[in-house]
């Protein structure tokens, strides 16, 4: 079995924002898969369905995004899982270009508040991730408001692409493995002197911002 959360906030209002990367991703994941959220449970909105003879549940936190670690702990504990081999998590990064991703096996939370209760509340990091790159804000844009504001029409292609590509990830990671999704998706380097170019420090989402949706 594997659990795929992806993180967001759970209001109508919220959908197509930036910070809902985690949930857009999902929903691609589960019509790829033909899998209905159609149950309330754990603090989340949750599908499951199977994958070949592979049990799969995708759950969407209704947590909101700072809290999002409610809801892991008790997905963890109801479906029984390591999270260290059945559990990855998908959400936005402003560290990463617009329509990049990059999957990793574990690491710290970086800036992101719905990573940080995650690893605080199940104490533990080692659990695979795909950071779907945003972009970041311009030059005096607030960083909570950026996050939780809707993609541009411009934008709109490419960060389809990119949550397409995190969907194409967690498929492969179900059916091969993570480290063939790393070996697809991680190729690109950036040098030391670029910004973002320390990807293992973790995703930076909404900064110093503490609202509940943030």
């Amino acid at each position: 079995m594997f659990v795929f959360v992806g993180l967001g906030n759970p209001d109508a209002k919220y959908r197509h924002t930036r910070h809902n990367s985690g949930f857009l991703a999902l929903d691609m994941l589960a019509e790829r898969f033909g899998i209905a959220f159609n149950k309330r449970m754990a603090k989340s909105v949750v599908g499951e369905g199977r994958v070949g003879t592979e049990r799969v549940v995708l759950a969407k936190p209704v947590t909101y995004m700072n809290n999002s670690g409610e809801a892991v702990v008790e997905l963890i504990n109801w479906y029984k899982i390591d999270p260290a081999e059945r559990l990855v998590v998908i959400y936005d990064d402003i560290d990463l270009p617009a329509g990049e991703i990059r999957v990793r096996s574990s690491g710290s939370a970086g800036t992101h508040n719905g990573m940080r209760s995650i690893i605080y509340l199940t104490g533990r990091d080692d659990f695979a991730r795909i950071r779907v790159g945003i972009g970041k804000p311009a030059p005096g844009w607030d960083l909570a408001a950026y996050v939780l504001s809707v993609f541009s029409e411009e934008e709109r292609e490419t960060i389809r692409t990119g949550l397409l590509h995190a969907a194409d990830a967690a498929e492969i990671i179900l059916k091969e493995g993570i480290s063939a999704a790393q070996q697809k998706y991680n190729v690109k380097k950036r040098k030391k002197d670029e910004p973002g170019a320390n990807h293992d420090a973790g995703p930076a989402s909404e900064g110093a911002a503490e609202g509940k949706n943030a």
